[in-house]
């Protein structure tokens, strides 16, 4: 019987199931790109010049459609290795259906992990939270498909960043409730990294300093945001900020951990 497949979009491309292929395995660039465009996209057919598209842009190449064919027909015989018959790319209509049964999608996994962390934090299990959050900062952490630079790709990493803004943003809530303030420091940092214009993440490494009880570094967390949104965008920090930033001189008392998340847009 064949196992269901697990698919690794991040990192090193990978397909797992009766039979593992690795990234070397696959059918080169253009088989990884194909690769990841079907299987993120599999709930829609796909016309063939859009996945043309996503492999070599929009000025194709004369010879695309045999190329294409050639892609497609080893990316078949991949999934038919890995996951038996019942795995395949059916064309039909001038479009691609990929036909994966039950298959774990790495990205997938990312997502509805969140989703359960969110609403475990609202209902206080914090527990869940750890544990779904940093399975899907785990995954998040990961590249998406690094030296490409195709439109679909840099919006999927786009949204693969939001994603690990929010997987991020719960740990650091858990880490806080938890006391455990080195781990809430070292991932709100994390987060500034990845968003550096999001208030919201400077508000949690600040919060995360005076948990600690180190005022004198939520300050200067404040005023390196204030110098970077003053070089940067000409403003000046949130009223949210400022208020934090106030509290923090005066007498360095962190507001409470919330069970309402700040948006990774905010």
């Amino acid at each position: 019987m064949a196992s269901a497949l697990r698919f690794y979009l991040t990192g090193r491309v990978a397909i797992e199931g009766t039979r593992t292929f690795d990234q070397a395995s696959l059918p080169g660039r253009q088989g990884r790109l194909a690769l990841v465009y079907l299987v993120a996209e599999r709930d829609r057919p796909i016309p063939i010049e859009e996945l043309a598209t996503a492999l070599w842009g929009d000025r194709l190449p004369r010879t695309w459609e045999p190329s294409l064919r050639v892609v497609v027909s080893k990316l078949r015989a991949v999934l038919r290795d890995a996951g038996g018959p019942t795995a395949t790319i059916a064309t039909a209509s001038g479009c691609y259906d990929v036909h994966v049964g039950d298959a774990w999608v790495d990205i997938e996994a990312a997502a509805n992990a969140i989703d359960r962390a969110e609403g475990a934090w609202r209902h206080g299990d914090v527990a869940t939270v750890w544990s779904d959050a940093t399975v899907a900062a785990g995954i998040l952490r990961r590249p998406l498909l690094p030296g490409e630079d195709r439109p679909w790709v840099t919006g999927m990493r786009t949204r693969l960043r939001e994603m690990a803004v929010r997987a991020m943003d719960l740990l650091v809530h858990v880490y806080l409730e938890r006391r455990e303030h080195p781990l809430a420091i070292a991932v709100a940092r994390e987060l500034v990294s990845l968003e550096p214009f999001r208030e919201a993440s400077h508000r949690l490494l600040m919060r995360a300093h005076l948990a600690a009880g180190d005022r004198a570094e939520a300050v200067r967390t404040h005023q390196a945001l204030r110098d970077l949104l003053a070089e940067e965008l000409g403003i000046d920090p949130s009223p949210a900020t400022t208020a934090l930033y106030l509290a923090a001189l005066r007498d360095g008392t962190p507001d409470p951990v919330r069970r309402v998340l700040e948006r990774p847009t905010s």
